[in-house]
């Protein structure tokens, strides 16, 4: 049987296990990807112990208290703590979520956390989203006209308003993306889910007149059709929308557009 050897470094180690807080009733153990670009380490997993009298219910709130009581160095994006800014979303209990939102008793035994799978690492929870953001510029994503600007807005019915919802709501935290197999291995042309939820929420938009356009800067056996409907995009959304939904949506326009 053919063996595949990792390279040396892209294995975890164990790491330090920090000691649990004196006099603490109630304990919970995190174990948590760590590695530095400074130090030259392989990542290793260090472990801690959170009071959970002195934490509140959060994972995003048990990485504050580790951070605050316990260990400076653990470095992590969080923003608005309040599911809106996507900047905690990380692998947690084997998931890509917001850690904000992610409650700490809806995981049994230790909790476990990692940055979010197959993208480069800045340091420790921290992912590399350049090219995330890259690819998001890309489609635009701004009301396009080209009739003469209203005095005071563009008009839209409410029914053409109504189409934009489970789009709009996208916070562009790339847990969809980062856990959908096309996108790890063609993410430098594919541009995954949550870009492309994005360019049908413009594509649909009925104030926006630039739809050929749109459609021919995503036609691409890469760009668009790497797709094959695995759901993972669904299935991880904190938010709860359907990214492969909204690109089936984009090839039937294809279609439509031939006929």
């Amino acid at each position: 049987m053919v063996e595949f050897a990792l390279p040396k470094n892209s294995r975890p180690t164990p790491g330090k296990s920090w000691p649990k807080p004196a006099s603490a009733k109630k304990v919970s153990e995190f174990k948590i990807y760590r590695w530095s670009p400074d130090d030259g380490e392989n990542p290793r997993i260090d472990s801690y112990f959170v009071d959970r009298d002195d934490c509140g219910p959060m994972v995003l709130d048990a990485l504050i208290w580790i951070k605050s009581k316990v260990d400076p160095t653990l470095t992590f994006r969080r923003s608005c703590r309040e599911g809106i800014c996507g900047s905690c979303a990380m692998n947690i209990d084997g998931a890509n979520t917001l850690a904000c939102t992610k409650a700490i008793d809806d995981i049994k035994g230790a909790v476990k956390i990692y940055p979010l799978p197959h993208m480069s690492v800045v340091k420790d929870l921290v992912p590399d989203l350049t090219n995330f953001y890259a690819q998001h510029a890309s489609i635009e994503p701004w009301l396009q006209t080209k009739s003469p600007t209203p005095e005071k807005e563009w008009r839209q019915a409410p029914e053409d308003r109504a189409k934009l919802d489970g789009l709009y709501e996208c916070i562009l935290c790339a847990c969809c993306s980062t856990s959908c197999p096309s996108y790890w291995w063609n993410g430098d042309r594919y541009l995954g889910p949550a870009v492309l939820l994005q360019a049908y929420r413009w594509l649909i938009d009925s104030r926006d007149e630039a739809t050929g356009e749109r459609l021919d800067n995503v036609e691409d056996p890469f760009r668009l059709y790497r797709c094959h409907t695995i759901m993972n995009c669904a299935k991880t959304c904190p938010k709860g929308l359907n990214p492969a939904k909204a690109i089936a949506q984009i090839k039937n326009m294809m279609v439509e557009r031939q006929l």
